[in-house]
Formats: structure tokens, C-alpha cells, sequence
């Protein structure tokens, strides 16, 4: 691809993932609008937020702030997008969830409060959202599909909502679409409850998480029938996971990956039920017990699909550092939903436009930047940068900084 053609390329993307979603519904001014914001999050090289926008884009403050409070089908652009970018795997891909704080000062925010900061390693003042994606085990990628502030709304018994109860809920808001792309569900060890675990089996998904080291596990039970009226027996001896009975597991090739893993059938009582269990030993002598609702599903899948749920965590990371996941100060419930949304989707084609350039998230950005720089020194001056004379300059002009992010 010519360096000349990147803003071209980018917002032929962005136009392609919006017709494919719900965008064909709004008028025409609205969609420019939408994907100029998209293009703006990738050129803007320091905070991207709606002041900022009025200083770099076409458009003044103020129709930012009136567009970001337009609904956008965010969900049906990403599925597209991810769709185009796994159609090379092999089909093996699952939902992903995981929260992601985002610092806010303030306290007349929307559902403002004290949440746990992963990164900081404490609880911090702030905002909560629920990133729900989608993860190709084949190909090591994700892309994410929609971002959901945390609100902690009142059921229909008018009681305050558990957090579990709300993912639950926010997950069956979308099941229809998501379950058409998989209906593996994967997550942290922190969503491995009971009462998460039942609400989502019962939308038809299949959850692959992560157990507590200490959790109460039992072989299950094969013997024969007693005849004896009651329960008939589900669960065998307690699993001693420093201590493995060989004849009753499989040992696995985890191939590049250390350790050992052994993977059985197990009864959890912390799930009550069986699930397909994998004791993966480290070299340093601890243990990581992974599992799938799925009797049926093989080991070594379980652990991939567990260990490809982390590249979300890189999603998370890329949006705050280069697309102003962060940075959005309205107070303003939709507007925030617009901002968080519409940094994971620049995101997404970001990550496309990565691909076909072999390159990453921080240089395609200092060169969209150079690149958009460029582009309106040369609209004022009226150069045309495809002559043999201009060419190889404006390609320095759009590489500068390039090997410095």
C-alpha cells in the first residue's frame, strides 16, 4: 500500500463497517459526522476528546458533542469488522468479557464511584465498563464488539442488582448476535461463580474460565448402579491436585507452552456440576486449574481458549494509550457510550490497516498523524503529492517519527 493512500484506506473501512450495520438508518450528515470522529480518534496526537475534535476536524465542538449523542449500532460494525479480519482462521473462535476501569474525576458522573484499578492494583476513583469481544484461538487475535458502562440497576423486584447479575444481564441484552458468531463464552477466574455461571448456560452459552487454586473438585463416579432408592452417586474421591491419579487423567502436549497438563472429567462443587478440568503444573511447582462447562471439549482446547482471552487485555491497552479511551469529559451517559465505543472500533480498523502493513498500533498512528499533517499543508498550498517531484518528500514528510512510537 502507497503511504499516500492511508487516510483513503482508513475511511474506506470505516464507511464499509458502518453500512454494514445499523448506520444505513441515520441520515447521511450524521454518518459523515461518525466516521469523521473515527478518523479524528486515529490523527489526534494528544487527548481525544471533543475539544480537541473541534480544533482538528471540519466540523465545530459543538456538532461532536450532538453527534456522540446520536445511537450507533457499534455491535453489528464490529461484528463485520471482526468477520473480515478472521475469515483467514479455522473457525474456533469465542466471546470474550472482561471490566476495565477508566479513571474520572468529578462527582456528577453517571455511576461514578471507587472500583478496582487491575492496573494500579487498587481501588480507585472512577468508571467501570464491561468490554465484550471476540477471540480467534487459531490466529492469537482479538477484536473487540461493544464496550457497557457499569451501572448497577434495580431488578424487577425493585432490589439493587448484583455485578454478576448485571453481566449476565448485559450479555443477554446482545445473545441473539453474539451467539451467532460463538456460543463459547470465555473469562477471568473472577466470573467463575455459581450464580454467573447458571444464568449464562441457561442463554445457551458454553463458559471456559479459571478456578481457585483451593477449589473442592472430586473425581467423577463410575461405578456400577446400587439399586438402592435415592440420588444416584455423581462424585468419586477428592481430587489431591499435588497428587494426581495418573489412570484417571489424560496427559496433554501443551507443545512451546512449560509445564505438564492433565485433563479430566471432574465434579466441582463450588459449580455443582461435572466439568471438563485441566491441572496445568508450572516449573515453579504451582498449579492452574482450568475448566469448561462443556463435558465434551477437548483439554488442550480449554487451554487455548483460556490463554487467547489475555490479547483482550491488549485491546484495553492499545485504546487507552493511542485512541482516547480514556479521555472523554463529558458527564453525559450516551456520550460516554459513544466515546468508548467509537475508540474500540477505530481500534478495530486500526488493527486491520496493522495487518496489511505489517506494522503496529503506535506507528500507523504517528503516520496517519504525519500523514493528515501533510495532507492539509498540501490542500492550502494546492500540490499535488503524486508527482515524480513531490512524491518521495511528502513519503518523508509521512514517515517522520514513524520508528519513534
Amino acid at each position: 500500500m502507497l503511504i499516500t493512500n492511508l487516510i483513503s484506506r482508513y475511511m474506506k473501512l470505516c464507511k464499509a463497517a458502518f453500512s454494514a450495520g445499523d448506520g444505513a438508518k441515520l441520515n447521511k450528515s450524521i454518518q459523515t459526522n461518525v466516521m469523521e470522529m473515527l478518523f479524528l480518534l486515529m490523527v489526534i496526537p494528544r487527548k481525544c476528546n471533543f475539544t480537541q475534535m473541534g480544533r482538528y476536524g471540519k466540523r465545530g465542538e459543538q456538532c461532536y458533542r450532538q453527534t456522540a449523542e446520536r445511537s450507533v449500532n457499534w455491535l453489528e460494525m464490529n461484528m463485520w469488522l471482526s468477520a473480515f479480519v478472521f475469515k483467514q482462521g479455522k473457525g474456533r473462535t469465542a466471546i470474550v468479557i472482561d471490566p476495565s476501569f477508566i479513571k474520572k474525576a468529578g462527582k456528577h458522573t453517571p455511576y461514578v464511584g471507587t472500583f478496582w484499578s487491575g492496573c494500579a492494583g487498587a481501588v480507585k476513583h472512577g468508571l467501570k465498563i464491561l468490554g465484550i469481544g471476540v477471540i480467534d484461538v487459531d490466529l492469537h487475535e482479538c477484536m473487540m464488539l461493544k464496550a457497557v458502562q457499569t451501572t448497577l440497576e434495580k431488578d424487577e423486584e425493585k432490589k439493587e442488582m448484583s455485578l454478576y447479575d448485571w453481566y449476565a444481564k448485559v450479555l443477554e441484552d446482545d445473545k441473539v448476535a453474539l451467539q451467532c458468531i460463538s456460543k463459547v463464552l470465555v473469562a477471568d477466574s473472577a466470573f467463575s461463580k455459581r450464580p454467573f455461571i447458571d444464568k449464562v448456560m441457561k442463554m445457551g452459552f458454553h463458559v471456559v474460565s479459571r478456578l481457585r487454586h483451593d477449589a473442592a473438585l472430586f473425581y467423577t463416579w463410575d461405578g456400577e448402579p446400587t439399586g438402592k432408592p435415592g440420588r444416584p452417586r455423581v462424585k468419586g474421591d477428592k481430587i489431591d491436585v499435588r497428587n494426581i491419579d495418573i489412570s484417571k487423567v489424560n496427559e496433554l502436549d501443551l507443545g512451546e507452552t512449560e509445564g505438564k497438563a492433565y485433563a479430566l472429567k471432574a465434579w466441582c462443587k463450588s459449580l455443582h456440576r461435572v466439568v471438563s478440568l485441566v491441572i496445568h503444573e508450572l516449573p515453579n511447582g504451582s498449579r492452574r486449574l482450568y475448566f469448561c462447562t462443556d463435558e465434551s471439549m477437548d483439554g488442550r482446547d480449554v487451554v487455548e481458549y483460556y490463554t487467547t482471552r489475555f490479547q483482550e487485555e491488549f485491546c484495553f491497552r492499545d485504546a487507552k494509550q493511542f485512541l482516547g479511551l480514556t479521555d472523554c469529559q463529558a458527564r453525559d451517559k450516551k456520550k460516554l457510550e459513544f466515546a468508548f465505543n467509537s475508540s474500540f472500533t477505530a481500534l478495530n480498523v486500526a488493527k486491520i490497516m496493522c495487518k496489511e502493513l505489517g506494522t503496529s498500533i503506535g506507528r500507523l498512528k504517528a503516520k496517519m498523524i504525519n500523514a493528515y499533517y501533510a495532507k492539509r499543508i498540501i490542500d492550502v498550498f494546492e500540490k499535488n503529492p503524486n508527482t515524480p517531484l513531490n512524491k518521495e518528500s511528502v513519503n518523508d514528510i509521512f514517515s517522520f517519527a514513524d520508528d519513534a512510537a
